[in-house]
């Protein structure tokens, strides 16, 4: 928070020899302590002195007082021409070195933590093993599954079609109509069939 500015020219001349302030027989404290503010330097953030005079809000105040008091032509608007409000740099604490060396090892832990959910999917497998017998194991487990289940869907459409012409002897005599009813009921039994591949499929893919 500001609590001080920075005089200006104006300020300096009607505080020196034969300025403005000279006859408005300032309080000799009050003359002494703005006199030592513009002496005084003030230390930039850097460590170096800064010719800039700084002067604080309560002398200013007083000056004002007393200006109101003597029912002074002089404004102190006109006094604080080219004065600028004084915000000092803030200088920032050092930073704890335990602290900075705990927050380092917490970001570290929690690098781990987000590679290992990243990566808990991922085999361990080298790359130079890809395509060793057990993979081929599998593979072939696989083939051989898709092979049985594709000759169990053929017999099975396939025994449907001659049951269902057999048995619609006794119901159609003309040949066109068993054989209709025998295609009708063998596609019913295919469609069933592959229902029942796509969702078995569809577990064995969904499956980590």
């Amino acid at each position: 928070m500001a609590s001080s500015l920075l005089a200006g020219e104006r300020l300096v001349r009607a505080l020196g020899p034969g300025g403005e302030l000279e006859s408005e027989q300032l309080p000799r404290k009050l003359r002494e302590q703005l006199e030592a503010a513009l002496r005084k330097k003030t230390t930039g953030g850097s460590g170096t002195l800064d010719s800039r005079r700084v002067v604080s809000f309560r002398l200013i105040r007083d000056l004002h007082k007393h200006l109101r008091e003597r029912d002074s032509t002089l404004y102190l608007h006109e006094l604080l021409e080219g004065s600028e409000i004084y915000l000092p740099e803030v200088v920032k604490p050092p930073r704890n070195p335990e602290l900075v060396a705990r927050l380092e090892k917490i970001k570290i832990q929690l690098a781990n933590e987000e590679y290992k959910r990243i990566t808990r999917n991922v085999t361990c497998q080298d790359s130079r093993y890809v395509g060793t017998l057990s993979d081929l194991g599998k593979q072939v487990r696989t083939v051989k599954s898709l092979v049985i289940t594709i000759f169990n869907f053929i017999v099975t459409v396939a025994a449907a079609f001659v049951c269902t012409y057999l048995g619609s002897q006794y119901i159609f005599t003309e040949m066109a109509s068993r054989v209709l009813a025998a295609l009708i009921v063998a596609s019913v039994v295919g469609l069933a069939e592959l229902y029942v591949m796509v969702r078995v499929m569809e577990g064995e893919l969904g499956e980590p």
